[in-house]
């Protein structure tokens, strides 16, 4: 099996498991993140990361085939660049590729001859052809003749069981040598890799996994009105409709969609498909659903805790990240809960055993232990991730109310003062 060097541009949440995974197969690893801070904490041995213990940041660092960095001057020393940077969007829910622009002029000066350049971020299909060809082109270089270029989408699932290199690697290249190059980088760390017809088709693979999730979620988040106005339980309406054993996906309702790709992809999509003219409803509306469940799990609570208006409560939310068992806030509905709350002048404290720091609109929102007595001095509890290492026997038996947006109080207590979204 060959071995590479390779750059990583971009050390979060795909970018630090995909080098532990090179460089745990004898690849020479450069990592490059702009953020001086991660930086300083991965040169100390200190993770940032949920799924990255100290000890794992330590015998990565041992291996001495990782080295972490905030120049790009490390491209020079690769043969391979993979870029794995945010691709959020911006206040027009439009694609922001500042990143992405940033990271790829920043490796240009620093390119040769005979490299591969390989995106993992999410983004809309043509996004290689149309925006990094071009910048790799400026040094005078061309695409499939001197440097080659894939798109490979993360498929990362942070706070699960599942092993990197367990995951089929979805890959596409600009010509069949850019195919063939990738697929040899990769097929020597994954177990399989997949290899689609162009990089357009790589693309649009990650847009279409996660639109499938957001347009069923959003299904989900439409249906919570009618069935509490039937005085059903969605929750057991889904798990018994997931005993059949074909025909049927369990997706689950909550405040809303967050983490960096289920609310953000299939808006790159929208974004691509109205620049030909075409329209995608059903992205459209589950767009509209989902931004107004903050709004509705606030609407909930008020709701809820009559006679005591929403001024005047005192709020605990349990679980502010976008998911169970990860630390990551990115696109979080929980700061949008929060958000409103406190605007509707609510006192709001938080319990989450991956974040014990939390600014919203330049205030610090306060962090409270899970005690006895804590959780009894709160009008009401209100869970917006389901955590798996939170005391919920102890909520249950102190909180006085509970919202519970996830449905995970019902495993430990049924009380009239346990309330579903």
């Amino acid at each position: 099996m060959p071995l590479y060097r390779i750059s990583i541009i971009g050390l979060g949440y795909v970018g630090m498991p995909l080098a532990r995974l090179f460089a745990d197969n004898g690849h020479e690893v450069y990592g490059v993140d702009v953020d001086e801070r991660k930086i300083s904490l991965l040169q100390n041995g200190v993770s940032y990361l949920s799924d990255f213990t100290n000890s794992d940041i330590s015998r990565l660092t041992d291996t001495n085939r990782f080295h972490a960095g905030s120049s790009y001057d490390a491209v020079s020393q690769a043969d391979v660049i993979v870029i794995c940077v945010p691709t959020p969007l911006d206040e027009h829910d439009s694609p922001d590729l500042s990143y992405l622009q940033s990271a790829v002029r920043g490796i240009v000066p620093y390119l040769r001859r005979g490299q591969l350049i390989v995106l993992e971020s999410s983004t809309y299909p043509g996004t290689c052809e149309e925006v990094l060809k071009p910048l790799l082109e400026s040094t005078g270089m061309k695409v499939g003749r001197d440097l080659f270029l894939a798109y490979s989408p993360e498929r990362i699932n942070p706070g699960t069981p599942w092993r990197l290199e367990e995951i089929p690697k979805i890959l596409g290249g600009f010509t069949r040598e850019c195919t063939d190059y990738a697929k040899q980088v990769y097929g020597s760390v994954f177990h399989e890799v997949i290899v689609v017809s162009s990089l357009r088709t790589a693309e649009m693979t990650k847009l279409l996994e996660n639109s499938q999730r957001f347009v069923n979620i959003s299904l989900m988040n439409s249906l919570l009105p009618l069935a509490r106005e039937l005085d059903i339980s969605l929750w057991e309406v889904i798990d018994a409709a997931g005993t059949k054993p074909f025909g049927f996906t369990p997706y689950y309702p909550g405040a809303g969609i967050g983490g960096h790709c289920i609310p953000v992809d299939p808006l790159y999509l929208l974004w691509k498909a109205k620049e030909h003219h075409h329209n995608l409803p059903f992205i459209e509306l589950s767009h509209q659903v989902n931004q107004q469940m903050p709004a509705y799990t606030v609407e909930r609570l008020a709701e809820i805790l009559r006679p005591v208006e929403l001024g005047d409560s005192s709020i605990l939310v349990i679980g502010v990240t976008y998911k169970k068992d990860v630390n990551d806030i990115r696109e979080s509905a929980a700061l949008k809960v929060i958000s409103i709350l406190q605007q509707n002048g609510s006192k709001v404290s938080f319990f989450d055993p991956y974040v014990q720091e939390l600014t919203i609109g330049g205030a610090s929102v306060p962090y409270i232990a899970l005690t006895e007595s804590n959780v009894k001095s709160f009008d009401c509890v209100l869970i917006l991730a389901d955590h798996s290492n939170v005391p919920y026997d102890l909520v249950a038996a102190h909180a006085s109310l509970i919202l519970d947006t996830k449905n995970v109080i019902a495993k430990y207590a049924v009380r009239e003062n346990i309330i579903s979204l």
